[in-house]
């Protein structure tokens, strides 16, 4: 099997298009996920916090459910803020992974 590499440019996730209500426009947003893999890059970056806590699951159906899982690198990032515990951290870990469905990050 030949050995993933992480493109140098990433895709981030901080601020995706928005429809005239608030909500994500998930459909530009999987045309964006589309030309980025068409152009080579294949490391996208979300966070729990992002669009109200909305990225994670945008890109659930933008990209882990549209591209095999070794196709691509999915970072997210813990929020810390939530945290007062160790079973915080716990917690919220497998709520990124429910929420992108990726399995791992």
């Amino acid at each position: 099997m030949e050995k993933q590499i992480t493109s140098r440019l990433g895709f981030g996730c901080m601020r995706l298009p928005v429809l005239e209500n608030g909500e994500i426009d998930l459909e530009q947003v999987k045309t964006m996920v589309d030309l980025a893999f068409e152009n080579g890059i294949n490391y996208f970056d979300t966070a729990y916090g992002y669009h109200n806590e909305k990225s994670e699951g945008t890109m659930k159906l933008a990209l882990v459910d549209r591209y095999p899982r070794e196709s691509y690198f999915l970072a997210d990032k813990m929020p810390m803020w939530k945290v007062e515990c160790e079973e915080d951290l716990e917690k919220l870990f497998a709520t990124q992974l429910e929420r992108t469905g990726a399995g791992y990050f």
